[in-house]
C-alpha cells in the first residue's frame, strides 16, 4: 500500500488527573491498554494503543495526569505529558465537566499554541442536568482554547465517541503505517502484568500506599497453553510492606487472586502468578531507581 491511499498518525491524550483520559483510550482503541480506577495518577508512563484497518493506522498515546510535581517521579511523568506536545499529529485535550479551566494554565497556555489540530474533548456530560450546562462549560472552554474543535462526550457511556473516532481519521496525514498491522500495543507482554498488578494494588489499599508502589516482573516464563510469572512490589518503607502484604498475607493474597484472573483474560492463558514485596527506600526520588523503573531512558 502506497503512502497517497494510507494514512497514518499519532494521536496523543493529555489532560489532568482523574477526567477520563484512560477510559476514552480505551474506547477509542476497543481493548483495556490504560488502568482505569477512580483515582487521580494511575497512568505514570506514556501508553501506546494501536488501531488499525485498511486505510489507516492510529497511534494512540495516553499520558499521565498533568501535576504540578512532588517529587522525581512525578517530574519524570509531567515530562511524558509535555513530551506529547511535541510528537503529535493531533492532540486530544481531556478535561469533564466538573474541573476548573484554569487548572494547570501554564501546560493549558502551551495547548492554545500547537499549531497541529486540537480536538477538546468534554467527557462526563451524562454527569449535566441539561442542554444549557453543557453550552456554558463549552464556551468558557472557547475562550481559553479558541482553536479547538470541541466534543463532548462520555466515555464511559460510550456517547459520540465514534464521532470522534470518525473526525479522528479525517484529520490523519498521508503516511505509510508506523507499526506492523497486526500491533495492538508499543509495549511488551511485561508492562501489561505489572500495569494490571498495580491497578489491584490502586484498587485495595488506600491513602499513599499504592502511590508508593512499583511492580516489576521479574520472571515472564510463557508456554503454548500456560504463563509462569514471578513479581516483585517495591515499596518505600517497612511499614508499607506490611500494609500491602496484610495480616497472614491476606491483602497481597487478594491482590495476587485479582491481578492472576485479569492476566488470564488478558493473554488468553493460564496464568501461574507469585508475588514479594520488597523495600527500596525513597524510589521515587532516586535517579538510580527510577532509571531502572523504566521512568528515565537516557
Amino acid at each position: 500500500m502506497t503512502e497517497g491511499n494510507h494514512k497514518a498518525g499519532f494521536v496523543n491524550i493529555v489532560g489532568n488527573p482523574n477526567v477520563g483520559k484512560s477510559t476514552l483510550m480505551n474506547d477509542l482503541v476497543g481493548e483495556r491498554v490504560s488502568i482505569i480506577t477512580s483515582k487521580a495518577q494511575t497512568t505514570r508512563h506514556r501508553i501506546m494503543g494501536i488501531v488499525n484497518a485498511p486505510e489507516y493506522q492510529i497511534v494512540f498515546s495516553d499520558t499521565p495526569g498533568v501535576l504540578a510535581p512532588k517529587y522525581k517521579l512525578q517530574e519524570k511523568m509531567l515530562g511524558f505529558s509535555e513530551g506529547a506536545l511535541t510528537d503529535a499529529d493531533i492532540l486530544l485535550y481531556v478535561t469533564d465537566v466538573v474541573e476548573d479551566p484554569t487548572k494547570n494554565a501554564g501546560f493549558l497556555a502551551k495547548v492554545a499554541k500547537e499549531k497541529v489540530p486540537v480536538i477538546l474533548v468534554i467527557n462526563k456530560i451524562d454527569l449535566l442536568k441539561g442542554q444549557a450546562e453543557l453550552e456554558n462549560i463549552v464556551t468558557r472552554w472557547k475562550g481559553i482554547l479558541p482553536n479547538a474543535e470541541v466534543f463532548p462526550t462520555s466515555a464511559k457511556e460510550h456517547f459520540n465517541v465514534g464521532n470522534l473516532m470518525s473526525r479522528i481519521v479525517s484529520l490523519l496525514p498521508d503516511c505509510p503505517p508506523y507499526f506492523g498491522k497486526d500491533a495492538l500495543t508499543d509495549k511488551p507482554a511485561r508492562f501489561f502484568v505489572t500495569e494490571i498488578i498495580r491497578e489491584k494494588i490502586l484498587l485495595n489499599y488506600d491513602k499513599e500506599v499504592p502511590y508508593s508502589t512499583e511492580v516489576i516482573v521479574e520472571k515472564f516464563d510463557e508456554k503454548e497453553d500456560s504463563i509462569h510469572i514471578m513479581a516483585v512490589i517495591y515499596v518505600e518503607r517497612d511499614s508499607q510492606k506490611g500494609i500491602i502484604i496484610g495480616k497472614g498475607g491476606s491483602k497481597l493474597k487478594r491482590v495476587g487472586v485479582e491481578a492472576r484472573k485479569d492476566i488470564e483474560t488478558f493473554f488468553g492463558k493460564r496464568v501461574y502468578l507469585e508475588m514479594f514485596v520488597k523495600v527500596e527506600a525513597d524510589w521515587r526520588n532516586r535517579d538510580n531507581k527510577l532509571r531502572s523503573f523504566g521512568y528515565i531512558t537516557d
